[in-house]
């Protein structure tokens, strides 16, 4: 088995201080690099996603329901979209940004950055830049690398993470999430959405 780490949008906004925050997402951040540390010879690879807005529509409100209309967040270029400090960058193999024109939740929905956009270390991300004509998905990216297996962490639980999980599951991937790595926006929906993933086919694991 070829086993990656896909981190969804452990990202400012989504942190304590952000737009948009989810509360212990800072915590969510220092987490995951500590497993990084810890488990980093567990994986074959490490990617990361990015919400990374310029004009998603009613995806954006001033008076924002916070199930499918938000306060402004994440937008790119700008430090609420960068990655939290917490979050270690250098072991990351490439990064995926979604939601530029509209809502999108799951990693699956968004294509490779460029690699000089990208804050990692001294690592460099993967290989030249795809062309926007020809934009490289987090699915063609995973098949490309031979990937069967991925295990999900990040933010935020009932969103993005719950949306990454799902679509890995229908792209064929056997999925683990990385329960205590992961945090939710709503507390009282979050056992909800955990016990759906479990009984869609996904291993909930610490």
């Amino acid at each position: 088995m070829t086993r990656a780490l896909i981190i969804v949008d452990v990202q400012n906004d989504f942190c304590e201080g952000g737009t948009l925050a989810v509360q212990g997402g800072a915590q969510v951040a220092a987490d995951i690099s500590d497993h990084i540390d810890e488990q980093a010879g567990s994986y074959d690879y490490i990617v990361a996603t990015q919400d990374w807005h310029i004009d998603p529509g009613a995806h954006f409100s001033e008076a924002p329901d916070f199930v499918g209309s938000w306060p402004i967040h994440c937008v790119a270029d700008t430090k609420g979209s960068d990655f939290h400090h917490d979050l270690d960058t250098e072991s990351i193999d490439a990064v995926f940004r979604k939601g530029q024109f509209e809502a999108a939740y799951s990693g699956f929905e968004g294509v490779k950055a460029p690699d000089d956009e990208v804050p990692t270390g001294e690592q460099k991300l993967g290989g030249a830049a795809e062309s926007d004509d020809d934009p490289m998905t987090l699915d063609d990216w995973l098949r490309d690398h031979e990937v069967d297996e991925v295990a999900v962490a990040g933010l935020a639980t009932d969103y993005c993470v719950r949306a990454t999980a799902l679509d890995a599951l229908q792209a064929g991937y056997a999925v683990t999430l990385l329960t205590g790595l992961t945090k939710g926006v709503h507390a009282e929906r979050t056992d909800g959405v955990l016990d759906e993933l479990e009984s869609a086919g996904v291993e909930l694991a610490r």
